[in-house]
């Protein structure tokens, strides 16, 4: 059988930083949810993305439940959500027992669209507390105007950025336009810790906060005294060593994302019915997963599954959130472009270790469909 091919696995660096951070965690003893190494990635994050906070935790749904938390957000209280995610953006607004409503894309960013966002605020109006933002696939939402429609209404504005590390807005960082932004270092981002988050922040008494739940709100005290509910969320110091390691090269798989995403582009391009994922002047995306929809004879089952005969990993763009069995119940604003990206999309294996020699193979097995 031949090797396999995956969708965008973990990538270690070729210098051991990683190992490096971990031996001196093992060496100092530091094996606990607290250490030098929690507190310096929180540090080298946020200096990298432009943020003056950050809070490191176990994953991104915790980072976006303790965000929305500390955005005010309770119980029954309406949070607008981009409906094209995956669950983990959506089920924290279910633990906080607010209420979830989904919100479609537009073709010019694949993210929310402005104008459904504007409907629902009509809808809406003053109800509304938090609006999630997501940056699909690592590119940027129009966050122009979605932060004025926001602003018009009072919203706070949480960005979903954990696939977008890395990505810009009009050169800034996205994650860092809201109140709070979001990432997330699961073992498919493009750098990762195993698993783990950081929330972001210029609002230093709020990630005091998110750090004191996530260490279940701990009062100051000699004996254990809980005055709030807290999580046990906090980072360990080994992983977040792993993390301080990838961030090194961060730069490098970056590059490699986007040389990934030309070669597709270049190779597939021009076969009918074949469009690439939006790159707008604007928007400097770090191409996480580069995705194609497919609008001719040949449909994305025929890709994946083309694909899969040949032990190579792909997948069909998220399943919007409104067409989930989970959330069917709730409420839903806009037209039909999330679920036509749906029908249409297929993310293509975007692993940064792949060779030239793969992305030719892969591009060979997919041009054999149109012939």
């Amino acid at each position: 059988m031949n090797k396999r091919i995956y969708l965008s696995s973990p990538h270690m660096s070729d210098e051991g930083y990683e190992m490096q951070y971990i031996k001196d965690a093992f060496e100092t003893n530091w094996i606990a949810p607290l250490g030098p190494n929690v507190t310096g990635f929180e540090q080298e994050l946020a200096l990298k993305v432009g943020a003056k906070y950050a809070a490191a935790l176990v994953s991104g749904t915790a980072a976006i439940h303790l965000a929305l938390k500390a955005a005010g957000v309770g119980e029954g209280d309406i949070v607008f959500c981009s409906s094209l995610t995956f669950s983990a953006t959506a089920n924290p607004i279910i633990y906080l027992n607010a209420v979830p409503v989904f919100i479609d894309s537009d073709y010019e960013t694949w993210n929310m669209c402005p104008e459904a966002l504007e409907a629902a605020f009509k809808k809406y109006r003053n109800k509304v507390k938090a609006v999630v933002v997501v940056h699909l696939y690592g590119l940027a939402a129009d966050m122009d105007r979605i932060i004025e429609i926001c602003d018009k209404y009072n919203a706070a504005i949480i960005e979903d950025a954990a696939e977008s590390l890395g990505t810009y807005y009009k050169g800034k960082h996205t994650g860092t336009f809201g109140k709070f932004g979001v990432f997330s270092f699961n073992g498919n981002k493009i750098i990762t810790t195993s698993g783990g988050g950081m929330v972001v922040s210029d609002d230093e008494e709020r990630i005091k906060k998110i750090r004191f739940w996530s260490t279940q709100s701990r009062d100051q005290a000699r004996h254990y005294e809980h005055s709030e509910l807290g999580y046990n969320y906090r980072m360990s110091n080994i992983v977040a060593g792993i993390g301080r390691g990838q961030l090194k090269v961060l730069d490098q798989r970056l590059a490699k994302k986007k040389h990934i995403f030309e070669f597709y582009r270049k190779e597939l391009g021009r076969l009918e019915g074949v469009s690439f994922m939006p790159i707008n002047d604007w928007n400097e995306p770090n191409y996480w997963l580069s995705v194609m929809t497919l609008n001719g004879k040949v449909k994305p089952i025929d890709v994946i599954e083309a694909l899969e005969k040949e032990n190579i990993e792909s997948r069909p763009v998220w399943k919007p959130m409104h067409k989930q069995p989970f959330f069917a119940g709730y409420d839903y604003i806009g037209g039909n472009v999330s679920e036509k990206l749906f029908e249409n999309g297929v993310c293509l294996p975007s692993d940064t270790k792949m060779t030239d020699g793969d992305l030719e193979r892969i591009c060979g097995i997919i041009k054999s469909l149109w012939k």
